[in-house]
């Protein structure tokens, strides 16, 4: 089985508040740079969302229960937004755009640039090779974790069974 691009519309939240709209849009799998945002003079909010790419190589697709495509939503908006005044974020898949309510709507072209890694960090072993650690590391690496969260080692307390770091005691 290939895999297909089918153009897929977005469902969508819509909130308002006195002086502004929020949308917030499902768009998983794609790079904020690949996200494009307009609000027409007719006061429609236009979403759309270009997939990277398809399966590649020699993958065979054996389960195909949900869509990889082309994102795509016309939105007609309650009411008169300022869409130079907008803000769109994208994060954990969901693309949010938050909207100004005016007098009259004033439309505008939004794109998003990357402004960060959107993939997860690798934790665990997660399929690759265990790589092994010293003691030494490991309790290195505790520090460094205590202390990037504003801890004091030397004050706290490790749990049931940890060791402390650089005392090779246990708390």
């Amino acid at each position: 089985m290939q895999e297909q691009a089918k153009p897929q519309r977005i469902p969508v939240k819509v909130y308002r508040t006195e002086d502004r709209i929020s949308v917030a849009a499902p768009m998983p799998g794609l790079e904020a740079d690949n996200i494009t945002v307009e609000v027409t003079p007719q006061n429609h909010l236009l979403l759309h969302g270009a997939v990277r790419g398809l399966l590649k190589g020699d993958k065979q697709l054996l389960i195909d229960e949900w869509s990889v495509g082309d994102y795509d939503r016309d939105l007609e908006l309650p009411a008169p937004v300022n869409g130079n005044e907008a803000n769109v974020t994208y994060g954990n898949g969901v693309v949010v755009v938050v909207l100004p309510v005016a007098a009259q709507t004033t439309p505008a072209h939004l794109r998003m640039r990357r402004t960060s890694n959107d993939k997860g960090e690798r934790v665990g072993n997660a399929g690759h090779p265990p790589q092994p650690m010293t003691t030494e590391r490991h309790e290195a690496n505790l520090v460094n974790e205590w202390l990037l969260h504003g801890g004091n080692p030397d004050a706290m307390t490790p749990g049931e069974g940890q060791s402390r770091p650089g005392t090779g005691q246990h708390g």
